[in-house]
């Protein structure tokens, strides 16, 4: 990654010199090249990975609401456009680009957590169960293009989960879950009996099964 283009001393996200590069590119092949933003928004559901959308738009259609920034410089320089819902889920990222994978975002932060009333998930058996996640569980799912995050648990030992990434809308998620992940934990969290997965697939898009 080639150092950070320009910012503002009150930019929301970062851009690298190669994603700059490339956006302008995109930006220029557009009509009214001069007064198009990209547009990035985020679609944070609760216990659901982030999705990203990235859209040209004409700057002064930028709602009240939207925060608009100024990276790079000279004829190198692209405004960007974040709508006030999407700030907070996206301040401090990094946007960048590479031949292999195109335009990414490295995000620090993290989707809000499902609430399910009267469940625990600041004890020692919810440390236990993060554990397990994250050392077993997850790397395994990863060759899935997937992923659990722990919810919290309730007193009859039951362990919520959403799946995300492969898993999330994957018609073969219930059976990963159920034959995979709980078997895990039952086998290794003392306490642990069942897992319950809470994931609402019907907004699971392109699943690593189909």
């Amino acid at each position: 990654m080639s150092p950070l283009a320009p910012q503002s001393s009150d930019t929301i996200i970062e851009i690298t010199d190669e994603a700059l590069t490339q956006l302008i590119t995109l930006r220029d092949e557009e009509p009214e090249k001069e007064r198009l933003g990209l547009r990035l928004e985020v679609i944070a559901a609760p216990g659901e990975e982030f999705k990203y959308d990235l859209s040209f738009e004409i700057v002064t259609q930028a709602a009240f609401t939207d925060e608009v920034r100024t990276i790079g410089e000279g004829e190198k320089k692209i405004k960007v456009i974040i709508p006030l819902q999407s700030f907070e889920h996206v301040n401090g990222a990094v946007l960048d680009y590479s031949e292999r994978q195109g335009l990414i975002i490295r995000n620090p932060n993290k989707p809000p957590m499902i609430a399910i009333e009267g469940l625990v998930n600041d004890d020692e058996l919810s440390a236990q169960v993060e554990a397990v996640i994250g050392t077993e569980i997850n790397p395994s799912l990863a060759a899935h293009g997937g992923f659990v995050t722990y919810v919290g648990h309730d007193e009859d030992g039951i362990a919520y989960l959403t799946m995300g990434g492969g898993c999330h809308g994957c018609s073969m998620s219930k059976m990963t879950m159920l034959e995979g992940v709980q078997t895990t934990l039952v086998e290794q969290v003392p306490g642990i009996v069942k897992v319950r997965d809470v994931t609402d697939h019907s907004t699971g898009a392109n699943p690593f099964y189909s």
